[in-house]
């Protein structure tokens, strides 16, 4: 008889932002007059930079001429765009980054779950806590984890972030295979400096480990003292992969292209000791099970990198610092511990109670979605992540409903 993947059956009945939706769903049902301003799920809200459309058009006009016409692009992604990302992101800030270490994908999130398909099974795998839910579900899926018991997967070895150590979790106790590292962090808006990084890839060199490094958000640090890139810390280039995205730098988020970096000198092992290049066990998987991202999408992506792209992306992320500014400094006036919001689009607000009571007050009494922080892990208990992806206008009369409802 055909069987399930039983590991599926461990996963929680829903997605975060599943529950979410549905309360959302069930208070307008009930209040249809009211109009509720989201401030909960990390979605752009402000149109494509200009240069990213007229190169989409450029492009589309190129596949209505049998000239130019394209068909299957190559799936680590074209020439051009893997140059532009080399070049721009990494080569002109001193980055040993080349070309076809860079592949090209349809979203960060796909990278981030489907990269652990090329490490075995068996390993012990590091994940902080609160965190992302995908670092953590795909590898339930993959039957990495034990059952999930009093909020935690057994067989994770879980990095506690905590108002304490100012959401930068500590290194592992023990040893470990490989861990997810994101900053400037989902949900927490928490940023590493260099000398903490350096510590996590002297780790991963120490232990034979693997680090992936979510950098989705980079493009909000504003502080030059902060690392954009694991790859700025010496070493990291044999112990790290990282994942970038469109999605937030250049509101991508609704057309699709991501890039993920596998340094050719970054390794893992066989069972008997063998060293194996990642590089080519990604391209392989890629190859494989990807067909790459449309030609026009990819052409629009170049063209974040031209002297106009640059400004415009620029423009789109200072946009919504604005918005996290105020939504820092109004909530901090409430008398509300956050952090994030400087150099990240988010920022993590200490509720002084329990997570899904203070997103549930605000919902109905504000009507304002926010995300709990509970439903990214134990840690993020009594906390609420606020996002700042929305209009300014809208996020101004959020804060006027919340500050109306608290005080």
């Amino acid at each position: 008889m055909i069987r399930i993947n039983e590991n599926y059956k461990k996963l929680q009945s829903s997605y975060l932002f599943s529950d979410i939706a549905k309360r959302v769903s069930a208070f307008q049902k009930e209040n249809p007059e009211k109009k509720i301003i989201k401030l909960g799920i990390g979605d752009v809200t402000r149109p494509l930079p200009q240069a990213c459309i007229d190169a989409m058009h450029m492009a589309a006009d190129e596949m209505n001429d049998i000239k130019t016409f394209r068909g299957y692009g190559p799936e680590q992604g074209y020439d051009f765009l893997r140059e532009a990302i080399a070049k721009n992101d990494y080569q002109l800030n001193g980055i040993d980054v080349a070309p076809d270490e860079v592949f090209v994908s349809d979203g960060a999130k796909c990278d981030c779950g489907n990269i652990q398909e090329i490490f075995a099974s068996d390993i012990t795998v590091a994940i902080p806590d609160p965190v992302y839910p995908v670092y953590l579900d795909t590898n339930v899926m993959a039957g990495r984890t034990g059952f999930y018991k009093e909020g935690r997967y057994e067989g994770i070895v879980y990095l506690d972030g905590t108002a304490e150590n100012g959401f930068v979790p500590e290194l592992p106790n023990k040893k470990v295979d490989l861990i997810y590292l994101c900053f400037p962090n989902n949900p927490t808006g928490a940023t590493i400096s260099r000398d903490e990084l350096k510590r996590w890839v002297d780790y991963a060199r120490a232990n034979r480990a693997v680090i992936l490094y979510d950098a989705a958000y980079e493009a909000f640090i504003r502080d030059d003292a902060l690392p954009k890139s694991i790859f700025e810390i010496e070493g990291a280039r044999d112990v790290a992969i990282e994942f970038r995205s469109f999605s937030k730098t250049a509101g991508f988020t609704g057309i699709r292209c991501a890039f993920t970096v596998v340094p050719k000198s970054c390794c893992a092992y066989t069972s008997d000791g063998e060293k194996v290049a990642l590089n080519g066990l990604w391209n392989r998987r890629h190859t494989t099970k990807f067909n790459s991202v449309s030609y026009p999408v990819q052409r629009a992506a170049e063209a974040v990198y031209s002297s106009e792209g640059k400004k415009q992306v620029r423009a789109l992320s200072d946009y919504y610092l604005k918005n996290a500014a105020l939504i820092r400094k109004e909530m901090a006036a409430l008398g509300f511990d956050c952090i994030g919001g400087e150099n990240s689009p988010y920022i993590w607000v200490n509720g002084k109670t329990d997570s899904w009571a203070f997103f549930d007050r605000l919902l109905k009494e504000a009507g304002v979605v926010v995300t709990p922080g509970a439903g990214f892990g134990k840690c993020g208990q009594g906390y609420i992540r606020i996002s700042a992806f929305n209009n300014y206008e809208d996020v101004q009369k959020a804060m006027e409903r919340i500050k109306e409802a608290l005080e």
